[in-house]
């Protein structure tokens, strides 16, 4: 790999974005992967050929590697949740994955307040739950956008004082929005949250070599594109890393979309190919308490195609899960709905009227005509040059394109961050 390379997930979420960087990883010499939005609620499943596994939330895929992972400005880091999941890397062996971070020193930090008020908000949805994951991304991002100079970031953890003050006006907007709800003192989340910013370093995006921006979530959960309110607070498309590319001036970059041979869903929300009949294994994601059940159902192309148009394309496809298409010929595909839904992107009311539209929608199935990949590469217009038959490394192969499938744009350079960039609108941790 001698370029940039994006990726993002074209679905509702869990295509396999981790286990195609980790890949990646295995057998490119990448720079550094950067995570380019969410936070702590991602959970990226990387399994290793020896069985080790590990669910990736905020440090890279590719750690597994030796690869450095920086959080941008745009992600919401949660020190508690990083001390958890260093110490859980550190027993898989990994020698000492804070010695591989960097952190943006803007980025918000996401605090046992964002939680407490994130999680009050969806038990009083009660039946009407978003299907958040509870651990306070939203919240993290609203309250920057109600309170932008009160809200804290990585650069607060370092001034103890500054902190505690910002800490205690988060901690009393909670029980004002609220009421009381179980929270710890500010002395104790103050103490931890300091002792973070002595482990890790601060800086910018990296330079040297070539960068894999790991994105989070997927592009139809995003917080302008995704059918309102089942979304994240998080831009889940290319724009996010065509920006960070463009301030730093580190060139071009191509964009990889990743989609499985089937539709899934963690949680509520609209899902036209849902299909309860479907028994397919699924060994790291189940019904949790917060986002509610994992859901899955066929390939729903017209949902993909929206995806692609509203990130403005892909360069290139990862097709993952195919050995769970090869031993479940039941598995169809969706090219229609059984009633007209334009989905078309605008405000928020207008994508909530698509959710409305979306959740009576039915889809119209057929049998996949040909082999998987080249299906999936003709219907949206890009080659899937990765495929992916299984949880490791071992299971992706490169494969080989026909130059007829070849998308427009490939192999040109130097024009798509110009115009991505316009088109944008617990416990104490062991540090």
């Amino acid at each position: 790999m001698d370029e940039h390379l994006i990726i993002a997930d074209l679905g509702y979420g869990d295509a396999g974005k981790g286990t195609i960087v980790d890949w990646l990883c295995s057998r490119s010499q990448v720079h550094a992967v950067v995570r380019y939005n969410g936070g702590a609620q991602a959970g990226h499943n990387v399994v290793t050929p020896d069985g080790r596994h590990h669910t990736f939330a905020q440090f890279g895929s590719g750690t597994f590697w030796g690869v450095p992972t920086f959080l941008s400005r745009f992600m919401m880091v949660d020190p508690l949740a990083l001390a958890a999941e260093h110490a859980h890397l550190r027993w898989l062996g990994v020698p000492d994955p804070f010695e591989l971070l960097t952190v943006a020193p803007e980025a918000l930090v996401t605090t046992p307040y964002h939680k407490a008020v994130n999680r009050a908000r969806e038990r009083a949805r009660g039946a009407a739950r978003h299907g958040s994951c509870g651990m306070g991304v939203g919240e993290t991002a609203s309250y920057a956008v109600s309170h932008s100079a009160a809200a804290p970031r990585v650069a607060d953890c370092g001034n103890p004082r500054a902190l505690r003050l910002l800490l205690r006006r988060l901690r009393e907007w909670v029980l004002d929005e609220v009421g009381p709800v179980p929270t710890p003192a500010v002395e104790d989340v103050a103490d931890a949250f300091h002792a973070f910013a002595g482990r890790i370093r601060t800086g910018r995006l990296p330079s040297g070599g070539p960068l894999v921006f790991e994105g989070a979530q997927g592009v139809l959960l995003d917080e302008r594109y995704g059918f309102h309110p089942y979304t994240t607070w998080s831009t889940t498309t290319f724009t996010n890393a065509f920006l960070l590319l463009g301030e730093a001036g580190a060139g071009d970059a191509k964009r990889m979309g990743v989609l499985r041979t089937y539709a899934t869903r963690h949680g509520a929300g609209p899902f036209v190919t849902e299909d309860p009949a479907l028994t397919l294994p699924e060994r790291h994601n189940a019904t949790g308490e917060w986002q509610g059940a994992f859901r899955v159902g066929h390939l729903d192309l017209v949902a993909t195609r929206y995806a692609v148009r509203v990130c403005g394309g892909v360069d290139e496809l990862a097709l993952t899960h195919l050995d769970v298409a090869e031993e479940h010929r039941e598995l169809r595909v969706c090219r229609a709905y059984d009633q007209q839904v334009r989905l078309t992107p605008g405000d928020l009311a207008n994508q909530a009227a698509l959710a409305e539209r979306l959740a009576t929608a039915r889809p119209v199935l057929e049998p996949v005509p040909g082999p998987w990949p080249a299906f999936v590469a003709d219907e949206l217009g890009a080659p899937v040059t990765v495929t992916s038959s299984g949880p490791t490394w071992l299971d992706k192969r490169v494969r080989r394109v026909p130059r007829g499938q070849r998308s427009p744009g490939w192999g040109q350079r130097g024009h798509r961050v110009q115009r991505k960039t316009v088109a944008t609108a617990a416990g104490a941790p062991s540090w």
